[in-house]
């Protein structure tokens, strides 16, 4: 890499980096996780920026190199949580205690696989159109559509305001 093409990287740094963290912890819900995640995908931009500063948008493979990567690791950590209740009987789930209603979009975000997760983030959060979705995530644009329409269905009960009588 030239030190010409130093500002350039570092640029989209700074103005990406606070965004792309939004999306990976609304995906995962561990900072920690999506601080590594995003650290680990601007070292892959580094040695690919010859390439991808000629992107339309390299802000878009950072985010997908990313969220493929949370993706990824979300799932071996729940293969892996399975596998350890097999073998000692006991489930290892660690609950947030309930703080407001924020919470309750996260924990029912939470609910939903990674892959849906991602999704809904992605289109309802990032304001991504689900071609773009299915770019970033190698996907076709009909499994960006089934998973977008199952999270909705799994989230629709869930996120349901419950009203609450005037006398209690």
């Amino acid at each position: 890499m030239d030190r010409d093409q130093v500002p350039d990287v570092a640029v989209l740094y700074r103005r990406s980096w606070p965004r792309l963290i939004g999306v990976l912890v609304s995906i995962g819900g561990s900072r920690a996780d999506a601080e590594e995640v995003a650290q680990d995908a601007y070292v892959k931009l580094l040695s690919r920026w010859e390439s991808i500063s000629k992107y339309e948008d390299p802000e878009a493979w950072v985010r997908s190199v990313a969220v493929r990567t949370l993706i990824s690791r979300l799932r071996r950590q729940q293969v892996a949580a399975k596998a350890l209740t097999r073998l000692t009987g006991r489930r290892t789930e660690v609950v947030a205690p309930p703080d407001g209603e924020s919470l309750d979009v996260a924990a029912a975000l939470g609910a939903l696989p990674p892959a849906q997760r991602a999704v809904v983030v992605l289109h309802h959060v990032m304001d991504l159109p689900l071609d773009q979705i299915s770019e970033e995530l190698q996907v076709p644009v009909g499994t960006v559509k089934s998973r977008l329409a199952r999270a909705r269905q799994a989230l629709q009960p869930l996120l349901e305001v419950k009203e609450v009588p005037e006398n209690a």
